[in-house]
């Protein structure tokens, strides 16, 4: 090797005046200096050379007047610092040939594109190569049997037309710390079986795709910026390969990365944001794999699979998606892992025509429409996820049988799990609650199997068959229901095996004409009826009871005090009745002992811990005394004074009564004035009736709920609306006196709302003022008070406030109007719960949150202020 310099320059002894005769009188390994300038000429590097500024980076412009600027036709050759422009866009800049090499460091290149060929047949050894992204490629970019060789560092390109790099043939090229910009087309296309290695480059300003991989091509890129593509941040296609890590696809118009034909790409740590179509899409019978990434606020969907495309998903984020926040559709499978959807335009998950999807421990949250849905012959298997938040939980519209193992489908607008027309499902350990719908819903031919786990808090029925459905169900807990329990349909049947219904608004079972269900060992506690049964009905019940029921068609437990239950059995495993042992206690005596008895003192300490309310703490504690003194003075054998239990709340919304009436109820369970110092809440809709004759059955179902506890009525004067005549509330009002007088010892009634309506309510019957002639008023909360519940739920769920968070939050309260639509403890709770989410969308951007990161809420946490009107 020479280390002969050869100098250009305008003038001087033993100069060259052009780049071009100097390079033609250089022997190969020589380096070629050049005078600042520019230079008008075409160059071919047909040795090892290497070419310099001679007064550093951008001193040198070399311009082509025609054509190719620089031709590349012999391996290892150099060039830095120097800019080159073309002639026209459309043509290349840079032409590195077969079997060449060049290296291009701290330039600038522009008007063109630098092309790199290789063998259309070439042996494609290193694309095939298993490489990754710490592959040492030096052998392989020296070899002079392969493609041309190209090597980018430091070097920014830009006007070029159609593509700004173009790999062909056996071609390899790698790109350190470059910027490719303000591109007419693709940024980087690779074809034939190239191989592009990347890192820390930025592709911006194009208007077609960033990076385009075709044919047997092989792309691997890290720490990748992808901004602004005019279509697709990476495509992906033939036979192609990509290998993304730690990217970031920002603000695309198409998809963030799509994958077609029989093409692969793998994706880990990756970024994908603001995408103008989908984040992910894959179709044909391509292969996309993604760990660790986030997909934000695509205008599409988050992910979209299609055709017999296989997606494996581990560790992802979807937020904010425009459509569904994955759509699998055709014949696509995806295996899903550790995954969070979080608020999607439409679907968390979808799943139609013949796809699959296997998920598990994943979130599944904030779904306009539904959480999962199966469509066509579709198949979803979920294991330990979680639904929530959403419209409607599950629907299954599929006859091919989806699974939902040891899930949880909660807070959904309407209803938890649906199984439409024909539709087959199994539901093993799964918990649905504080659903506004049904919790299960079985339409007109479909079949549900169902073990263990339970409804809990559904607004309508627990297990609702419609007609001519089916249903397998063991160990299930149904309790809450604003409705029927279990609901049997038109000619519906099925198997109900050692289940427990509870504390349901209607009868706990209910048979329409022509159903013929089979109950085994079931139990119903705590309802005003257990069972009630249309014309035509005939269910069959073998050992089943009715415990703490109102009007009983089962068998009370002072029949059967002896009927067996089930033991408690894991999902999927079967149940069978226990047999009794010697001197085991009656049926209401199963089951896990009671808990220890709550103390006084303990309950007192808990109502001083309460934020504010000093005056309904003073109230409540008074009557405590004068509560006791009574107990004592009976104990003693004196009669004890005229006393009324019964209660006024009047307050605000989210002034605390709710949680002041459960902690009275257990007060009078401690102080031995109640049986069981359970709370019943309930408003008009479950005391009123619809039709003449429904509303005294209402209320005293209710009623009856609330035997050896308290009876919460909530907004209570509107059991008598302003200006309203014949109305049914009247006649919940009188079944309500009558009931507080016959059961005076047995339940105590408190009635809530607005202060200024809570007189209507009690002047509407003249046995209401008689029995409430206490009223504890709950005043809004203060600024402080506020503040205070705010740091009450983010100690509880382990969060911090920054000294600088506490103070802006006090701005931000004292700043919220106190209108009609002011909550009160509940605006407190809805601001803690925002302020977690901006946080949470926050830390996400950090690489490698530290603990005391994830703990702390800041000041910037906190949701921008209403702008008043």
């Amino acid at each position: 090797m020479t280390d002969q310099v050869i100098r250009v320059a305008p003038k001087g002894r033993g100069t060259h005046r052009s780049i071009a005769s100097a390079l033609a009188a250089a022997p190969a390994g020589a380096v070629v200096t050049v005078a600042p300038g520019e230079y008008e000429e075409t160059l071919r590097l047909d040795r090892r050379v290497t070419l310099e500024p001679e007064y550093g980076p951008g001193s040198v412009v070399l311009r082509a007047p025609w054509g190719t600027a620089l031709t590349v036709t012999a391996p290892e050759c150099l060039l830095t610092g120097l800019v080159l422009r073309g002639a026209d866009p459309m043509e290349a800049l840079i032409r590195v040939e077969d079997a060449a090499g060049l290296s291009l460091e701290d330039c600038r290149l522009g008007h063109g594109r630098v092309e790199v060929l290789g063998s259309p047949d070439g042996s494609g050894a290193v694309a095939n190569a298993a490489l990754d992204l710490d592959s040492d490629l030096a052998a392989e970019l020296a070899d002079p049997l392969g493609g041309g060789v190209l090597v980018l560092r430091r070097t920014r390109l830009s006007g070029a037309q159609h593509a700004a790099l173009h790999l062909t043939g056996d071609a390899r090229a790698r790109v350190e710390d470059t910027v490719i910009e303000s591109v007419d087309g693709i940024g980087a296309v690779l074809s034939g079986t190239a191989v592009l290695l990347a890192e820390r480059l930025r592709i911006q300003e194009n208007s077609g795709s960033a990076l385009r991989a075709r044919g047997g091509s092989r792309l691997l890129v890290r720490d990748a910026r992808l901004v602004g593509a005019g279509r697709n941040g990476v495509l992906v296609q033939d036979t192609a390969e990509a290998l993304l890590a730690e990217c970031r696809i920002e603000g695309v118009a198409r998809s963030g990365v799509q994958v077609s034909h029989e093409a692969r790409a793998e994706l880990t740590d990756c970024r994908i944001t603001r995408a103008g179509g989908h984040g992910l899409e894959a179709a044909d019978a391509a292969r996309l794999t993604a760990r660790g990434c986030h997909v934000l606020d695509p205008a599409g969907h988050g992910l979209l699979a299609a055709g017999g495309t296989t997606v494996m998903l581990a560790d992802l984020l979807f937020a904010r998606t425009g459509g569904s926040a994955l759509h699998l559709g055709e014949r696509a499978v995806a295996v899903m892992t550790g995954c969070r959807v979080t608020v999607s335009g439409e679907h968390a998950l979808a799943v139609d025509g013949g796809a699959q999807a296997e998920v598990t421990r994943t979130t599944l949250a904030g779904a306009r429409a539904c959480g999962v849905q199966v469509d066509d012959e579709a198949r979803v298997v979920l294991a330990a996820v979680r639904v929530e938040d959403g419209e409607t939980g599950v629907r299954v519209r599929s006859g091919r049988e989806s699974q939902l193992l040891d899930c949880s489908v909660t807070r959904q607008r309407r209803g938890g799990v649906e199984l439409e027309a024909d539709a087959v499902a199994v539901l093993r350990g799964t918990r649905i609650a504080e659903v506004g719908g049904a919790g299960v819903t079985v339409d007109t031919g479909a079949r549900l199997v169902m073990e263990g786990g339970g409804v809990s808090g559904a607004g309508a029925g627990g297990l609702v068959l419609g007609r001519k459905a089916q249903a397998e169900v063991r160990g299930v807990r149904i309790e809450g229901t604003g409705k029927n329990g279990i609901l049997v349909g038109e000619e519906s049947g099925g198997t109900f095996d050692h289940c427990d219904v509870s504390a349901t608004a209607f009868p706990a079972l209910h048979m329409a004409r022509g159903a013929t269900p089979r109950f085994r060992g079931c139990r119903v506690f705590d309802c005003g009826h257990d069972a009630q049964l249309a014309e035509g009905a005939e269910p069959v019940f073998e050992d089943c009871a009715a415990i703490r029921v109102g009007t009983a068609l089962l068998p009370t437990l002072s029949d059967l005090p002896t009927v067996p239950a089930a033991p408690r059995t894991p999902a999927g495993t079967p149940a069978t009745p226990a047999e009794p042992a010697a001197g085991t206690p009656g049926l209401g005596q199963q089951g896990e002992p009671e808990p220890e008895p709550e103390t006084l003192e303990d309950l007192l300490a808990e109502l001083n811990e309460l934020v504010g309310l000093d005056g309904v703490k003073r109230d409540v504690s008074g009557m405590v005394k004068l509560m006791q003194t009574v107990r004592l003075r009976q104990q003693a054998g004196l009669p004890a004074p005229p006393l009324s239990r019964h209660l006024v709340f009047a307050g605000n919304p989210g002034t605390g009564k709710t949680t002041v009436a459960r902690l009275y109820s257990r007060l009078l369970k401690a102080l031995g004035l109640l049986a069981r110092g359970h709370l019943i809440e309930v408003d008009r809709s479950a005391l009123v009736g619809e039709y003449v004759g429904h509303t005294g059955p209402k209320t005293t179902e209710a009623f009856h709920r609330a035997r050896g506890g308290v009876l919460f009525i909530d907004e209570a004067y509107a059991l008598v609306p302003a200006g309203t005549a014949n109305d049914f509330g009247g006649e919940a009002i009188a079944t309500l006196v009558k009931l507080m007088e016959d059961h005076r010892d047995e339940v105590v009634v408190i009635a809530a709302g607005y202060p200024d309506d809570m007189d209507r309510f009690i002047g509407s019957n003249p046995g209401l003022s008689s029995r409430f002639t206490r009223s504890l008023v709950f005043a809004d909360y203060s600024t402080a008070e506020l503040v205070s519940i705010v740091e009450h739920h983010a100690q509880r769920h382990q969060y911090e406030l920054s000294a600088a968070a506490r103070e802006a939050l006090t701005e931000h309260v004292e700043l919220i109007p106190r209108n009609a639509q002011f909550g009160n403890g509940r605006t407190a709770r809805q601001l803690f719960q925002r302020m977690t989410e901006r946080q949470a969308m926050r830390v996400a951007e950090l690489n490698s949150p530290e603990a005391a990161q994830l703990v702390l809420l800041d000041e910037q946490d906190l949701p921008q202020p209403a702008t008043p009107v």
